[in-house]
């Protein structure tokens, strides 16, 4: 028996979608992907960019993941942590991890991301 990662989902705030776009789409690079039907009336959104694919789930009551995360794989953290700061998001570095540079930051509306790259 193997495993693949389909996608990860992150939790977002009902009403949210537009902030988190200019986010994902406008900061990050990623594209947005069409929702099925069958769940596009659920709100959220779908995020790809390469072999990663992250969705975005509408939860009432939501609150940022502060600890769990995605790791995501990035070719250049270093232009990346740029285009974060020239967008107002802090960027922290972190060399606890053997082998790999990664810093961490959070969406707009504060779930955690690790951005790392094989040293």
């Amino acid at each position: 028996m193997t495993f693949g990662l389909h996608h990860v989902q992150l939790a977002i705030e009902p009403g949210s979608e537009d902030r988190c776009r200019a986010f994902y789409v406008g900061v990050l690079g990623l594209t947005e992907i069409p929702k099925p039907p069958a769940l596009a009336g659920r709100g959220g959104l779908w995020l790809r960019t390469g072999g990663l694919e992250l969705h975005l789930g509408v939860e009432p009551g939501f609150r940022p993941a502060r600890k769990a995360h995605p790791g995501i794989l990035a070719d250049d953290l270093d232009a990346l942590a740029d285009r974060l700061h020239r967008h107002g998001a802090e960027v922290e570095w972190d060399d606890g991890f053997p082998g790999h540079r990664r810093f961490y930051t959070h969406d707009c509306l504060g779930n955690r991301l690790e951005f790392l790259s094989p040293a």
